[in-house]
Order: C-alpha cells, then sequence, then structure tokens
C-alpha cells in the first residue's frame, strides 16, 4: 500500500532526516558515490526484469534483484536531448528552450530551440562537484554540439572534471554518423559495438583514480539505439531470432555484458555497498517491434503514449535501497533525479535551483509514495513532425498525468484523448466523452502550463 507524500511515515521521516543531517555533517568523502548510467532509445520492455524472454539480460536485471525497479517511471520526452536535459536539470527541457533534438543551427531555429543547454543552468554535476564530488561524463551527450554546432559549452561548463561524448557533443569525442563500421578514436580503431565498452573504460579508470570517493559518474552509451551494428561474436546467441530482431539482440546482449564489467569493477574495487547505481533509458524505443520492445505499451520514440515516456528505472545501493523490490505504485520522473540524489548524497542543490521534479528519496529507500503534482509533456511543437510512422504511436502533442488519469491533447485543443492508466495502461480505450469534467479539467491545467513556457 502506498503512504501520503508529506508528510512521510513518522519513523522513515525521523531515520531519513538522522541519516542527511549526518551525511552534511560529515566529510565529503563519506558521502554516496554515484555512477547513472542512462540507456539510449531502450524500450520499457527490453530488459528482461521487465518482462523481456529474448534475449537475456543478465547483468540489468541484476541490477533489479539487488536493487529496486520502478514501473511507473517517467522521461520529460520521448526524444533524447530534451529528455536528457531534465535529467541534468531537474526542470521541464522547455523552460531551457529545448524541445526537440538538437541539430544544425537551421532545424534549432525552426523548432524553437536554443543550439545548447545554457551553462548556467543549474545542474546536477555542478551541484555534486561544488560539494566535493569528482565528477565526470563519458558518453552520449547531445545537450548541445555537433553537427554545424561547433562553439558549443564543453560538458566541463556544466560542472564534470572529465569528459569524453559521442559526436552530438564538443571536446575529446567519437566521431562518426550514421553506421560506420570503424572509426579511429585517440590510438584505437573502434566498431561501432565497441563503442559502449570504450566509454564503460573510461569510466572505471576514472573511479579507480578517484575510489576514495566521493564520486559522480555519468555512464551515457549510445546503445541501444540505431543502427543496430551486432558484435558478431554475439550473432550466434540469437540465431533462432528472425532479422531486424536478430541484430538488436545481439546489440543488447553485448550491453547487457558491458554493464556486467563496470558492476563487476565496482564489487572488486570494494566500491559496490559505497555507490548508488542509478539505471534508466532517455526515450522509447526505435523501432518497437509492433510494441514488442515496449512491454505491449503503446506508442514508441517521438510519441507521448506510455511507450515513448515510460522506462525503465532501476536504483541499488546496497544497505539502503531494498534489494529485489518492485515499485508499481509511486509515480517517477526524471525531472526527480537532481532533488532526490542531492538528499541522498545529503547535499544542498544550488540556491538558483528551481525544481519541477521532487524529492523521491523516499521512494528510492523503500516507501512507495503518491505523486501530489502532476506530470506534463509536450513534444512535436511544428507541424513538420513525420515520426512515428508506426501504426496507432503518433500522437497530440500534449499530455499530462495526475493519478490515475492521462490526458493527451494537440496545443490547438484538438484530438483529446483521456486513459484510465490503472484500469488501461495499453492506452486503449478513450473516456473523454464519458469523463468530459476530468477532460477538460486536464485540458485546462496542460494548456495553461504550455502557454507559460518559452
Amino acid at each position: 500500500m502506498s503512504t501520503p507524500r508529506i508528510p512521510l511515515p513518522a519513523l522513515l521521516g525521523a531515520l531519513l532526516l538522522a541519516a542527511f543531517s549526518a551525511s552534511r555533517a560529515e566529510p565529503a568523502a563519506s558521502r554516496p558515490n554515484i555512477l547513472f548510467i542512462l540507456t539510449d532509445d531502450m524500450g520499457w520492455g527490453d530488459p528482461g526484469s521487465f518482462g523481456n524472454k529474448e534475449p537475456a539480460t543478465p547483468n540489468i536485471d541484476r541490477l533489479a534483484n539487488e536493487g529496486t525497479r520502478f514501473t511507473q517511471f517517467y522521461v520529460a520526452s520521448p526524444i533524447c536531448s530534451p529528455s536528457r536535459v531534465a535529467y541534468m536539470t531537474g526542470c521541464y527541457p522547455a523552460r531551457w528552450k529545448i524541445n526537440d533534438y538538437l541539430h544544425q543551427h537551421a532545424g534549432n531555429r525552426s523548432h524553437e530551440c536554443a543550439d545548447w543547454l545554457d551553462p548556467k543552468a543549474p545542474t546536477l554535476a555542478r551541484t555534486l562537484h561544488d560539494a566535493g564530488y569528482a565528477t565526470a561524463h563519458f558518453g552520449k551527450w547531445h545537450m548541445g554540439g555537433g553537427r554545424d554546432v561547433q562553439n558549443a559549452p564543453l560538458p566541463k561548463e556544466y560542472g564534470f572534471d572529465e569528459h569524453h561524448v559521442n559526436v552530438e557533443g564538443c571536446g575529446p569525442r567519437i566521431e562518426t554518423y550514421g553506421s560506420a563500421m570503424k572509426v579511429r578514436v585517440e590510438d584505437k580503431m573502434l566498431a561501432r559495438y565497441e563503442f559502449t565498452g570504450f566509454w564503460a573504460d573510461k569510466a572505471m579508470d576514472f573511479i579507480r583514480r578517484h575510489k576514495d570517493g566521493p564520486f559522480f559518474v555519468q555512464l551515457w552509451p549510445q546503445d541501444v539505439h540505431t543502427p543496430h551494428i551486432p558484435d558478431p561474436e554475439e550473432l550466434p546467441h540469437v540465431a533462432d531470432t528472425p532479422q531486424p530482431h536478430q541484430n538488436f539482440n545481439a546489440v543488447l546482449r553485448r550491453y547487457d555484458r558491458e554493464i556486467g564489467r563496470v558492476l563487476d569493477f565496482l564489487k572488486v574495487q570494494g566500491l559496490e555497498d559505497k555507490t548508488i547505481v542509478i539505471f534508466s533509458s532517455d526515450n522509447g524505443p526505435e523501432p518497437s517491434f509492433q510494441g514488442q520492445r515496449a512491454g505491449g505499451l503503446r506508442g514508441m520514440k517521438w510519441s507521448l503514449y506510455e511507450g515513448g515516456i515510460r522506462e525503465p528505472f532501476i536504483a541499488r545501493w546496497p544497505g539502503h535501497i531494498p534489494a529485489g523490490r518492485s515499485d508499481s505504485a509511486t509515480v517517477l520522473s526524471s525531472t526527480d533525479l537532481f532533488p532526490t540524489l542531492c538528499a541522498m548524497a545529503g547535499v544542498a542543490p544550488l540556491k538558483e535551483a528551481r525544481f519541477d521534479g521532487l524529492d523521491e528519496s523516499a521512494s528510492l529507500l523503500g516507501s512507495s509514495t503518491q505523486r501530489d503534482k502532476p506530470l506534463l509533456w509536450e513534444y512535436g511543437r511544428k507541424s513538420d513532425y513525420l515520426f512515428p510512422k508506426e501504426a496507432g504511436a503518433r500522437s497530440p502533442n500534449l499530455a499530462i498525468r495526475d493519478g490515475k488519469w492521462k490526458l493527451l491533447v494537440n496545443a490547438d485543443g484538438s484530438g483529446t484523448e483521456l486513459y484510465d492508466l490503472v484500469a488501461d495502461p495499453r492506452e486503449a480505450k478513450n473516456l473523454a466523452g464519458e469523463f468530459p469534467d476530468e477532460a477538460k479539467r486536464l485540458t485546462n491545467a496542460v494548456m495553461q502550463w504550455r502557454r507559460a513556457l518559452p
């Protein structure tokens, strides 16, 4: 049974207050390390622990078995750049003028986007850095830089001591687009399926050098984004699955293997019990294989239906976050991560931070909560959006979830859809006609929110 967010249960509240107060009083080295693994384009149903039967994902599932999995976790956008901005800032990404993926200057202008996240934005990395954390980002960036935008701020301007990114960023990076089979990175030739291992090595090297802590590491691989270029060694293990599933399954197997290497490394280094590990994704899958990768949920990447914005979320911290627990009651958002991790680390957010997210540390530490404010989304601000093209996946461009209700509507007031997500998580039956008062209330709320955005 879930409990109200405010007030927290008296006993838990007392324990949390004592723990966080002690953490603030202790030196930085006593605070938990944080490793944040963000997958690219993962479906809600991709990991075995979220229902996938093929291929096996033993290392992601190991995280779930040793921590808590949340089945109602939402990202702030069904596309990469704004989703990542929300994780970084704790805000709806349009507040920072990023509502679509960042590409060329002209494309950014046409979709009313900035060319990069404002480096003055309060970020989780800068907050932890200023509190004594060693900070690093390895992997996909996509919050400014690349293509014809070559003057974007480097990740260090957002609070990272070290960084190595992909082509969607500036500074040290992997220089490739599309399906390049081999690229030179530093002194190595890498195939696409080796990118995750390359960044994992960098993350482990950074952690080794800062093992006395605390450290905050973002490991944000490009897997499992298209194109799915398989490791030949993985193909025999998925030979009984049809194409294009076979290539994807091989990529997912290799990705899971790299996650396992990092988890094993933490254990060998004696850091497992000292490190909060967060595992999630930026948005839904592409392709979705007719909803299979979204666990049967409607929609996919580019869609505000559940398959585009509901993502796997796993949190592990032995001795603190309950092991083997599944929380299907708490509704979490990527905007919650910033305030939540600050609370768990005993670090006060920067005074200029203004969150759309909530401190959900109680949920991660074992007490399900009832969300006391709605979640809101926009995607597809311009009429030239072409995706998704999968049948039934293209959604209206605004959405709101409040309790069991989710409403979708276009910014011009057309296309109203209302769903009871408790009874109908697959969004099959539009109840707008049966509950007109509820539809009107939620339409007014999301429209008012949209008008307030830049």
